[in-house]
């Protein structure tokens, strides 16, 4: 595996420097762009301002020297170069479709972030890493045409930083009309209706062909967590993510005999302050 990180600092940024440059050189670079498997893209130099729009043209037109690219992360970066909540994204839709041989696609921020189209033959694995969704993007992901789609896992987020929608429409299509054949690890996490979507999940029928259910990272307690204890269809699982999250030690106790009994491996790490007057998902701000 041959992985490569593209990024521009702050100061670099201020220069008037841009990653096309970055890219063009790897492009270039024959033996390198040839074995190149994994692409990263972290800090655009002003991701608080400025889309990836000023490189993205010269990426999608760099597809064909990248044949055996697998995985792209747009956007990893930490909140010293720039908060999720403030990093803006834009339509990555045609970069998707540039790149039919893509297996695994990975996004972080939310701001102005659009998947249109969303169609690919390989994508096996699509992660989005946000303080909060759009409707409009949820949607979009539940129309979408991916066939051999194994790995879901969207930061659902708050409405305070950009999700905008509500439990009917945008979250338990996901859970009880998946339209993703293959899907295997579906996380619907990082929310403030952890509980909600806990109970929803309970009784899903996409149960019956997961392996895991990721409802980590929001603000999951003890109700959410005793609809999954009593759920017939999280029996059926493999593996339950419930890391970070204000459930109490009996539950917590509760949900090791589960796992003991069934078999199903439940990680249950980053215990929460119950006492709490206000609680937030892991990854908002």
């Amino acid at each position: 595996m041959t992985e490569v990180r593209l990024e521009i600092g702050y100061e670099e940024h201020e220069d008037g420097q841009t990653l096309t440059p970055l890219i063009e050189q790897l492009v270039a670079d024959e033996e390198k762009s040839q074995a190149l498997t994994s692409l990263i893209i972290g800090d655009w130099g002003g991701a608080y301002e400025d889309t990836p729009d000023e490189f993205l043209p010269v990426l999608i037109a760099a597809a064909p020297k990248f044949p055996n690219l697998r995985h792209m992360f747009i956007g990893d970066m930490d909140s010293e170069q720039c908060e999720i909540s403030w990093i803006r994204q834009t339509n990555l839709g045609p970069l998707l479709s540039a790149y039919p041989q893509i297996e695994s696609f990975y996004i972080k921020g939310g701001v102005d972030l659009e998947l249109e189209p969303l169609e690919h033959e390989n994508l096996q694995e699509l992660v989005i890493i946000s303080g909060g969704l759009s409707s409009v993007l949820l949607q979009s992901i539940q129309k979408a045409k991916l066939p051999n789609l194994r790995k879901l896992e969207l930061y659902i987020g708050v409405d305070d930083y950009g999700f905008d929608g509500n439990l009917e429409d945008d979250i338990l299509p996901f859970l009880y009309n998946n339209p993703f054949p293959k899907l295997v690890s579906l996380g619907l996490k990082d929310s403030d209706l952890q509980d909600e979507i806990a109970v929803a999940a309970a009784k899903a029928p996409v149960l019956a062909q997961l392996e895991e259910l990721d409802l980590s990272e929001g603000t999951l307690s003890d109700t959410g967590a005793e609809a999954l204890l009593n759920s017939e269809g999280v029996r059926t699982l493999k593996r339950l993510n419930l890391n970070y999250h204000y459930m109490s030690d009996d539950m917590m106790n509760k949900l090791r005999r589960f796992s003991q009994q069934t078999g199903i491996t439940i990680t249950m790490d980053e215990q929460q302050d119950l006492e709490e007057e206000w609680r937030y998902p892991s990854v908002t701000e």
